[in-house]
């Protein structure tokens, strides 16, 4: 039976050295005594140690993909220079900066040391690491090519991640236009407007019919502004909670999302570049098709690939062929059923899949650069139509009584 490990704790320490100067560091250890011992060994007087507060944990230092990505390169470099699995954790601990990753790490050391194999201490972190993760850790682990492993994960996330941000900047970009906007006008109206409509007052004339349906949309924003404000910010919750708790309305945004003019191609594309990447990189792993095909399914980042490709996995359980369980629900193009296909004939499926990937991770990234370069025209003339439209309701009434004198 093995012993249990002892609780680790990070400690700074600040000291004195042999040369009279002051130094510092973080230490992790059982307990502080350990630490003033362990650095007299080292020749330095301490002369304040505390114990790091915990809570840095929970605020401003969430682990993200990058933390993940820069974790597995590490490793994968001392492994591979024949540094022990544990010194290795134990070095990139020292290394760390944000408490969050500390505190994981060695929690993952501590667990290894006491005999726990890496892909089971990593899995006790499911929303750290992912099953795709933790699968492919584990083929590195029993086969004896770890730090094969690790790279080859740290190299799928860095593309997995890049392709992540081209969607947002792509996504973003007329959320932000569209927001800009309605601040504009939402401005004018309140603020602007309301100067003109106290001069309008003296002309003693009927207004002109936009002037006037201007005239009245200030009128309403300025006495109803918190309920507009107030229904918009109701509104996002309300989808958000619905699509958090409603797989069905999830679903139907999901099928919605991929029919939008321009931004449905850009999803699809998407959803099939990483739903290769996906599957390439865990089935050259040696991981079965069948558990290679649900991170796939879910790495799609979309919900209706992720309905479609559980099903292909369903069928290819029951010992259909990849190629023919994909054409099914006519979803994939055709290039990459037919891709596919070779692959499986060849015996180099991997390798089709990695083609797949980089030819559509290509057809994203092009497509993003094309709608940047026309967005930014676009903000121009939706900024000019909202801006001029109320000017020119603003002044047609001056316009007139110039006409009239």
């Amino acid at each position: 039976m093995k012993k249990k490990a002892n609780k680790v704790y990070s400690f700074n320490w600040e000291g004195v050295n042999s040369r009279r100067e002051k130094v510092k560091g973080v230490m992790d250890a059982e307990d502080i005594n350990f630490v003033r011992a362990k650095l007299r060994e080292q020749g330095i007087n301490p002369k304040r140690v505390r114990k790091k507060s915990s809570l840095s944990f929970s605020f401003g230092d969430k682990i993200n993909a990058r933390d993940i990505t820069l974790f597995s390169r590490q490793l994968a470099t001392m492994i591979k220079a024949g540094v022990p699995v544990v010194q290795a954790f134990s070095i990139t601990i020292e290394g760390q900066t944000k408490a969050s990753m500390r505190n994981l790490l060695i929690d993952l050391r501590d667990q290894i040391s006491a005999g726990t194999p890496v892909a089971q201490a990593l899995r006790r972190h499911p929303k750290v690491f992912d099953e795709l993760f933790c699968s492919l850790v584990e083929a590195g682990e029993n086969s004896g090519t770890l730090e094969t492993m690790l790279e080859r994960v740290a190299i799928y996330k860095e593309r997995m991640e890049t392709l992540k941000n081209k969607i947002k900047k792509a996504l973003y970009y007329p959320v932000f236009v569209l927001l800009i906007g309605m601040g504009v006008s939402a401005l004018l109206l309140i603020k602007v407007v309301p100067e003109f409509e106290k001069m309008f007052a003296g002309f003693g004339a009927e207004l002109p019919a936009f002037t006037q349906l201007v005239v009245n949309m200030s009128r309403f924003m300025q006495e109803w502004w918190y309920l507009v404000l107030g229904a918009m910010v109701a509104a996002v919750y309300i989808i958000l909670m619905m699509k958090k708790r409603s797989p069905a309305f999830e679903l139907r945004l999901s099928h919605l999302g991929l029919r939008l003019p321009v931004i449905g191609q850009l999803l699809h594309k998407s959803a099939v570049a990483r739903f290769a990447r996906t599957l390439s990189t865990s089935f050259a792993a040696g991981v079965t098709l069948v558990d290679s095909l649900e991170s796939a399914g879910k790495a799609s980042g979309s919900l209706v690939y992720n309905r479609h490709v559980q099903q292909v996995r369903e069928d290819v359980s029951t010992g259909q062929q990849l190629n023919f369980a994909m054409r099914n629900g006519r979803l994939f193009p055709t290039m990459v059923n037919q891709m596919v296909a070779i692959g499986e004939e060849s015996g180099a499926l991997d390798t089709m899949l990695a083609k797949v990937a980089d030819f559509y991770e290509e057809e994203v990234e092009a497509m993003v650069d094309n709608m940047t370069s026309l967005l930014e025209p676009m903000v121009i003339v939706v900024l000019g139509v909202i801006v001029g439209s109320l000017v020119i309701a603003m002044y047609l009434p001056i316009f007139q009584m110039g006409d009239i004198l």
